[in-house]
């Protein structure tokens, strides 16, 4: 069973961003789900690059699916269902302006940290999807971090995102990976 869920939101320069995350990491057991804001069309691709360039096992999210220790790309609006063993499910109900959205993949996970630690990360974008989100697993106990403008190509989610909590961390992409790393590494 899943101990540890991780969940990645970006858009504008999110590929290159989670592709320096992710690099030969040890996932230890842990799931990490991603929502990049990109075309359905272009989801295979992305995903085969990270499992090809991070030498890491990539599934892309499609339809509801048992969450195993690997990781995922969402391929539209995904949300993580609070029962155990986790899942995920496809969203189809929700009208959003980004998509795969972050904010509902983030907001859905409020309840599993009661079960589930975890660990979200708001990465470079336009906008402020995922500010939200982010903002509620804060309040429910989750680790948190905001990419800070001094690494992010665009400084539009992770900066609402402080906006909205000033108590949230706020790295640069490489102080992000080390949180990560500590993160998988703690028992």
């Amino acid at each position: 069973m899943i101990q540890k869920l991780v969940l990645i939101g970006a858009s504008t320069g999110g590929p290159g961003h989670i592709k320096k995350l992710l690099k030969n990491i040890d996932l230890k057991g842990a799931c990490i789900v991603i929502a990049q804001h990109m075309n359905k069309m272009f989801i295979s691709s992305f995903a085969a690059q990270i499992g090809r360039e991070c030498e890491i096992d990539v599934e892309i999210l499609s339809d509801t699916t048992t969450l195993k220790n690997k990781v995922y790309v969402c391929e539209q609006n995904f949300t993580i269902c609070d029962s155990l063993p986790l899942s995920a499910k496809p969203n189809t109900q929700a009208k959003t302006i980004y998509t795969p959205n972050v904010d509902l993949l983030f907001s859905s996970c409020t309840n599993v940290c009661k079960s589930v630690k975890v660990m979200a990360i708001l990465l470079t974008g336009i906008g402020d999807d995922g500010a939200s989100g982010l903002n509620d697993l804060y309040k429910a106990g989750a680790k948190c971090i905001a990419e800070s403008e001094e690494s992010a190509i665009v400084y539009g989610m992770p900066k609402r995102a402080r906006e909205l909590n000033p108590n949230l961390k706020s790295l640069n992409l490489f102080a992000v990976r080390k949180e990560l790393e500590d993160f998988l590494n703690v028992f």
